[in-house]
């Protein structure tokens, strides 16, 4: 069985953690920002969010799993980071931050009982999934920004690379957390993209491969502008409040599904980060 082969095949299954146990930690410069204003997470508002989300999601089609959430790991509701899905199964990562450290275990066993194989665990260095992208089927690009490190690629590459995957780092400035909050594949040839925050050398690779970018400014990656999720069929899940890119998506001909989402941005995270895809269309 195939899996995820790609980045805008339609989308089928994902898997989604309910932000039950959430609380604010320094671990980004979103939620540093919060911090400093004194906001404490308005929990009611962060269930009511997700509840929508979800139902967002099987509005488009999309089975949804729910993952239980376990109290003393209070960023589950990131899904995404706890490792990436390709073709031919799961890879586990590995958490940096110890708020987040022992996520994947439960993660990992979650995605079994969903029926999706583990084909590899990385145990050096740091990998996080909101680093991971698809280009094209045997072409993966991942950040190394905040949370995964250059021994963590590495770690994964020796995984990925005799799949028949080739795999680049894209180094960003940490401040940009994950590459998936300053770039974002939307659909085929298209993403919206922090340009002024990415190498010379990934800009070449994109030119190369004919992407039309929709650019946002430095700051609208903390305004979560790139952080949106493709559904495939020219159809994107993003949230009302990223005014300014629905409006091009919409102009550029794609179906946009943007719930209210507001409180559970203030965590470091959007839609793209609240989605680990399960299954995708080839």
């Amino acid at each position: 069985m195939t899996f995820v082969p790609n980045s805008t095949g339609r989308l089928r299954r994902v898997l989604l953690c309910p932000p039950t146990h959430f609380r604010f930690e320094p671990i980004n410069e979103i939620t540093n920002r919060v911090l400093a204003n004194g906001e404490e997470p308005d929990l009611e508002t962060f269930a009511r969010e997700h509840a929508d989300f979800v139902e967002a999601y099987r509005s488009a089609g999309v089975e949804v799993e729910l993952m239980d959430p376990v109290p003393d790991l209070p960023y589950m509701v990131y899904a995404r980071d706890f490792g990436a899905c390709i073709a031919e199964g799961a890879l586990i990562g590995s958490f940096k931050e110890p708020v987040r450290q022992g996520e994947e275990l439960h993660y990992e066993r979650r995605v079994r009982e969903l029926g999706v194989p583990v084909i590899g665990k990385v145990t050096r260095g740091a990998f996080e999934g909101g680093d991971f992208w698809f280009l094209d089927d045997a072409t993966i690009v991942h950040g190394v920004v905040a949370r995964t490190t250059w021994e963590g690629l590495r770690n994964a590459s020796q995984i990925l690379e005799p799949l028949g995957y080739t795999v680049t780092g894209v180094q960003l400035a940490s401040k940009n957390l994950h590459l998936d909050m300053a770039f974002n594949i939307v659909a085929p040839g298209l993403a919206v993209c922090a340009t002024e925050q990415m190498p010379d050398f990934f800009l070449r690779m994109l030119r190369k491969r004919r992407f039309e970018l929709i650019e946002v400014p430095s700051e609208g990656v903390f305004k979560h502008y790139c952080n949106i999720q493709c559904l495939g069929d020219d159809r994107v899940l993003t949230f009302a409040g990223n005014a300014k890119v629905n409006e091009k998506l919409k102009a550029l001909g794609l179906e946009v599904i943007a719930p209210e989402i507001t409180q559970i941005l203030k965590g470091g995270g959007g839609p793209h980060c609240m989605t680990f895809p399960l299954l995708r269309d080839d």
